[in-house]
């Protein structure tokens, strides 16, 4: 039995290019596009622009400084644009994500992007050379599709046994709501050493468990070690005899399985050591890589990490499919920041409109290419000469794989 192919209908819901996800990626891909003279776009998503941002906890801001040093040649870090700054638009150096939100409301409104909110994709497939995009509103046709949907609302929450029965770092809304004096951060990179920052600050006595000791790495690369940012806030704690007390940190302490009992959480490491918290756990351990229903259309490598091209980071399985955002893996490095995903923006925006043959498209682009939102050099990071050897400790992207 042969299944026949349909043809791609003309109409409000068939567009050269469909946009998964409104979140940095999203837009910045689909502002790229449109930069490159591809204007039959449509951005589409389950919720609405920036949602994962909106859910952080209050606490919580971006940390990767913003500056708006745009005129001298040196992009801000958390530019999705080249043409603009959240610094300069939101006057802050390291902005909470409700207001990251803002400052991405107002790219897709000064680069007129259309987005449709709502829009959850419950299945893709490719039909001879479009794609057919079925979602809670019908169905989408396009000839190829971005998926930007990120990491955030796929959190890692059921990685070991009785991961389920704590509380995954993702789902906290505000650090003052949680009742209790002593807490378990079971992860030990930047969110776990977030929410055990947040809760030493609010008085609370922390002990976090961690599988490493991203504390005291030398990598310079923040995907593998904690930020400077985080490091400074580590050290204003550690100078605080007070604060000091009530922070405790466990390298070397994989937990692989967690019970509860009368509102008593007994925790295991991988000697089945164990240890008692008196307060739900708060997993910490990071995401899946979001790919979610699409994830078999692309192939993966011996760490389980999907792969993509390297030429403009398209399914090197389902052609026509590309993907932009923090699961991004090329040669061993990790472009799990907003300033590294986005060197990528122009990548897949010169080859698509290339392929649907739009002129040009290298001027058009030049600006993206003067700001480093159209790198094509994928040594940048692996070929490092720091003034710092990074020790062998540091964990490779596998650590991070879902």
């Amino acid at each position: 039995m042969f299944l026949k192919t349909r043809r791609k209908p003309k109409g409000r819901n068939q567009v050269d290019v469909l946009i998964v996800g409104a979140g940095p990626s999203g837009i910045g891909v689909a502002s790229a596009l449109k930069q490159a003279g591809v204007s039959d776009i449509l951005v589409v998503d389950a919720r609405e622009i920036g949602a994962a941002f909106l859910n952080w906890p209050r606490q919580m801001s971006l940390l990767t400084p913003s500056f708006h040093s745009n005129p001298f040649g040196l992009i801000d870090l958390n530019s999705i644009d080249p043409e603009t700054s959240p610094a300069d638009f939101l006057r802050t150096q390291h902005p909470t994500g409700r207001e990251y939100v803002k400052y991405l409301k107002a790219v897709a409104k000064c680069n007129e992007l259309p987005i449709k909110m709502g829009v959850e994709v419950m299945g893709l497939q490719k039909e001879g050379s479009h794609f057919v995009i079925s979602t809670n509103k019908g169905e989408f046709f396009a000839d190829m599709v971005v998926w930007a949907v990120g990491q955030f609302f796929s959190p890692r929450d059921r990685s070991f046994l009785g991961a389920d029965l704590a509380l995954h770092s993702s789902k906290v809304q505000d650090w003052t709501d949680l009742e209790g004096d002593e807490f378990t951060v079971i992860g030990g990179y930047e969110s776990g050493v977030d929410a055990a920052l947040n809760l030493v600050e609010l008085g609370k006595s922390v002990r976090l468990l961690s599988r490493g000791e991203p504390w005291s790495s030398d990598d310079p690369d923040p995907s593998r070690s904690l930020s400077p940012r985080t490091l400074d806030r580590l050290r204003q704690i550690l100078k605080s005899p007070k604060k000091t007390k009530n922070l405790q940190l466990y390298k070397n302490t994989d937990v692989r399985v967690i019970d509860e009992v009368d509102d008593w959480w007994t925790l295991l490491d991988q000697d089945d050591i164990p240890s008692v918290s008196v307060t739900r756990p708060i997993l910490a351990n990071g995401f899946h890589s979001g790919l979610g229903i699409v994830k078999s259309l692309f192939e993966y490598d011996e760490n389980k990490l999907p792969m993509f091209s390297e030429k403009a980071d398209e399914s090197t399985s389902t052609p026509g499919l590309f993907y932009s955002g923090p699961s991004l893996v090329h040669r061993n490095s990790l472009f799990c920041f907003i300033y590294k995903f986005r060197s990528r923006f122009g990548v897949i925006a010169r080859e698509i409109a290339k392929r649907l043959g739009k002129r040009k498209v290298d001027d058009k682009l030049m600006a993206y290419s003067k700001a480093g939102f159209l790198n094509t050099d994928l040594e940048c990071c692996t070929k490092c000469e720091c003034a710092i050897t990074p020790k062998k400790s540091a964990p490779e992207p596998a650590a991070f794989s879902s």
